[in-house]
């Protein structure tokens, strides 16, 4: 089993397990603080509530309820309490990601999905299905050839954006190509 992480992580997957533990000697678990965390968003808000273990403040989330967690960015914030007092400790922000298990899972991104709707409807304009879309409430309604073929090179660029921002936090080098050429 790997170590237990002494910090909040940055990002979790919703259906794993969650775990780190926190050492706040000013408020120690074995003294009677206890620890909660709270996470908002616009889905909403979670609560989670640290164990004690010896001084330290344990988390730990099974996978069923994290599961059941709404992807997304959220905000942070750490508090102790212990007879009625209550102390902020730490903030932050946490980014959860997706379960691959959830049943209606989106892989794509926002300028992934736009992109490829627009490139539909340049293959085929008289598909009435392509000619229209919405996304995070906008809609996009036969507009000219002009803007459509604009706006998807706008999408591409960004969609070359993400990949390549993926491929650099995954390790991998980028794409872009270097060229030298030596000699006269």
């Amino acid at each position: 089993m790997a170590d237990i992480p002494t910090t909040e992580p940055a990002a979790v997957n919703a259906g794993d397990t969650v775990r780190w533990r926190r050492a706040l000697p000013d408020y120690p678990a074995s003294a009677g603080w206890a620890l909660t965390y709270t996470l908002l968003n616009a889905a909403g808000k979670i609560t989670i509530t640290a164990s004690a273990q010896g001084d330290d403040h344990l988390v730990s989330v099974p996978a069923a309820t994290s599961a059941t967690w709404a992807a997304g960015d959220y905000a942070w914030r750490a508090q102790v309490s212990k007879a009625g007092e209550v102390y902020t400790v730490a903030e932050g922000r946490m980014t959860v990601r997706p379960s691959f298990a959830a049943s209606a899972l989106e892989t794509r991104s926002l300028a992934r999905r736009a992109l490829e709707a627009v490139e539909a409807y340049l293959a085929d304009p008289n598909n009435l299905a392509a000619a229209q879309y919405e996304i995070a409430g906008r809609q996009l309604r036969r507009h000219t050839l002009t803007e459509l073929w604009a706006h998807r090179d706008r999408l591409r660029l960004e969609v070359l954006r993400e990949e390549q921002a993926e491929r650099l936090a995954a390790g991998l080098p980028g794409r872009r190509r270097v060229l030298v050429r030596f000699g006269a």
